[in-house]
């Protein structure tokens, strides 16, 4: 889900100058030389996207047979809501049992689950779903706050462009995607601590103030950028998903 500021910014600016193109697969594609039990994804889960724009990382799928082995030549179908497109939509897993796509999001901000089938030799369906999230303006304002301020403790892997301070810290922050923890602190609170920092709420002392730092706009989008993330994901009266 992690994905650097600059890159996510040009995502964004290509988006836009493409004029969120999708592309399909307009060829028919050949018929499966082999069957599969089971498809699994191998990578391109849980992505962050602009709404209308390309992931910046392609969805790898792979079928195996019984014994959990790679199948080449059997055949993959994507699909998913309204507004999301494949390049390609359909084909054959190639020689080391997989089938690569690439996805673009919809136009509204939400958490798309996409499907992954393939077919048995009995010509059973068998699924496979991840979810992809589309970030609209407000939660895209929020992933540059997160990235800005708060990625440093509340993200526990480092990267290239940062090095994480969570293992410093004697009380562990939450990551944002932590839903289990998360989901149970309303709107209201998260926008105490974020403000007047942990001890708002009684939380731990190290988390900052940073109601000097954000606007209200700002500290709102950086909640709404945490809703989204969520994992599971946040239920809240009236929030739609794009998914559904």
């Amino acid at each position: 889900m992690k994905r650097s500021l600059l890159a996510f910014g040009t995502a964004v600016l290509m988006m836009t100058l493409s004029g969120c193109a999708r592309k399909t697969a307009s060829a028919t594609s050949p018929g499966p030389t082999a069957f599969g039990v089971a498809i699994v994804e191998s990578s391109g889960g849980k992505q962050l996207g602009a709404t209308g724009a390309t992931l910046s990382q392609p969805v790898v799928v792979q079928v195996n047979d019984e014994q959990g082995n790679a199948v080449t030549g059997a055949s993959v179908q994507m699909s998913g809501p309204l507004g999301v497109g494949f390049d390609p939509a359909t084909g054959l897993t190639d020689s080391s049992g997989q089938f690569t796509t690439n996805v673009t999001l919809g136009s509204m901000a939400g958490r798309y689950q996409i499907m992954a089938s393939t077919f048995t030799k009995a010509h059973k369906k068998v699924d496979f779903k991840l979810d992809e999230i589309a970030l609209g303006y407000q939660q895209q304002v929020g992933y540059q706050l997160n990235d800005k301020y708060c990625s440093r403790c509340h993200d526990p892997e480092s990267t290239p462009e940062r090095v994480s301070n969570y293992d410093n810290l004697e009380v562990k922050p939450h990551p944002f995607s932590e839903g289990d923890a998360l989901n149970k602190i309303s709107d209201l609170d998260l926008t105490a601590i974020i403000s007047h920092g942990g001890t708002a709420i009684n939380k731990s002392p190290i988390m900052p103030p940073y109601g000097y730092t954000l606007s209200k706009q700002e500290i709102q989008a950086l909640i709404a950028y945490i809703r989204l993330v969520s994992d599971p994901p946040y239920q809240a009266s009236g929030m739609v998903y794009a998914q559904k």
